[in-house]
């Protein structure tokens, strides 16, 4: 989740100000992007870069089999949709069906479905449309953006992250406040909590849950941000039955969002790296693809190119608040399996 700007069950306890808390943390992470630019370059596919509206600050990105790209944004709200070879253009509308401002989103062609995580952030700073309180699962038709369904997520602490979709059509979502992974199967009127887990809490001054994915093996692999770490859960007829840390290859920074890439997983890094995942055994092998993204938040693969976005969330509600973030745009870097 992304990212700095989530909060922990302590820090929330403790009444600490949430925008003090962040601004903080992003300075960190500032600091780490600098830092972490190793020397592989951003590797650019023969795709040119697409633009975002201005001051759209992305959160999550997703895709269809046919190029189109999905993008929600953390402060406006809604979700634009780029045609291949098109613009981004307005999909869901901000504010739609009671939605606020928007982190994860994930397209699922199967069910027809885009799953979008909507959440109150004013304690941020950041107001978002509507006056929906909470943190909600929103579902809108994948082709005519219109509205499906809402799932409250039921901690009153909790921040809607990332979404997954098993094989049997059950969406999962992470739940960067409170130890929960949820649970939403096909027609399912409420979601559920379906695996909890000390090791899925936020640690002290630290971030939770954030990027999800099911791996080829059936199994669902999760993120935290900080301290940035990976976990496997394993799945058992469709049940939860253990976490498990896995040991990384190198140190991951600021651990984000996750997908699927063939037997193997996409990792977006806040440092500034897009990496491939994979995993033997409990160890996960980290290889890097590519680097120097400025503040990294999401990434979504189209055949042989991967798009990353740059969240720039820092200038929202971080260090270079205040400051001009530059234009918006999802970024293409060569993928070789």
């Amino acid at each position: 989740m992304k990212r700095e700007q989530k909060l922990t069950e302590s820090s929330i306890a403790a009444g600490e100000n949430l925008k003090d808390r962040y601004s903080r943390a992003l300075g960190v992470a500032g600091l780490a992007l600098m830092l972490g630019i190793a020397s592989h370059g951003v590797v650019h596919a023969e795709s040119a870069p697409v633009a975002l509206p201005d001051n759209s600050f992305p959160e999550s990105l997703t895709s269809t089999r046919d190029g189109t790209i999905y993008a929600g944004s953390f402060n406006l709200g809604g979700v634009v949709k780029v045609a291949p070879g098109g613009k981004a253009e307005p999909f869901i509308k901000p504010g739609a069906a009671g939605s606020r401002s928007v982190l994860g989103v994930l397209a699922d062609e199967n069910s027809g479905t885009l799953y979008v995580c909507s959440n109150d952030i004013t304690g941020f700073g950041v107001p978002g449309p509507s006056d929906t309180k909470g943190a909600w699962l929103k579902t809108f038709d994948l082709k005519s953006g219109a509205a499906k369904g809402s799932f409250a997520l039921q901690d009153p602490k909790s921040l809607c992250n990332d979404i997954a979709v098993g094989a049997d059509g059950t969406a999962y979502v992470t739940d960067s406040f409170a130890p929960y992974v949820y649970s939403l199967k096909p027609g399912g009127s409420a979601l559920e909590i379906w695996a909890t887990d000390p090791r899925l809490a936020p640690a002290k001054d630290g971030v939770g849950l954030d990027g999800i994915a099911v791996g080829s093996d059936g199994n669902l692999y999760v993120t935290t941000y900080i301290p940035a770490s990976l976990l496997k859960i394993t799945v058992e007829n469709g049940k939860a039955a253990g976490v498990t840390a896995l040991k990384a290859s190198r140190p991951l920074d600021h651990a984000d969002a996750m997908r699927a890439f063939g037997d193997s997983f996409l990792l977006i890094e806040g440092a500034g790296r897009l990496d491939k995942v994979t995993i033997k055994g409990d160890e996960a092998e980290i290889a890097t693809i590519a680097d120097g993204f400025a503040e990294p938040v999401s990434v979504t693969q189209i055949g042989n190119t991967g798009w990353v976005a740059e969240g720039k969330l820092s200038y929202l509600i971080g260090d270079n608040k205040g400051k001009d973030p530059g234009p918006f745009t999802l970024k293409p870097v060569a993928l070789s399996k």
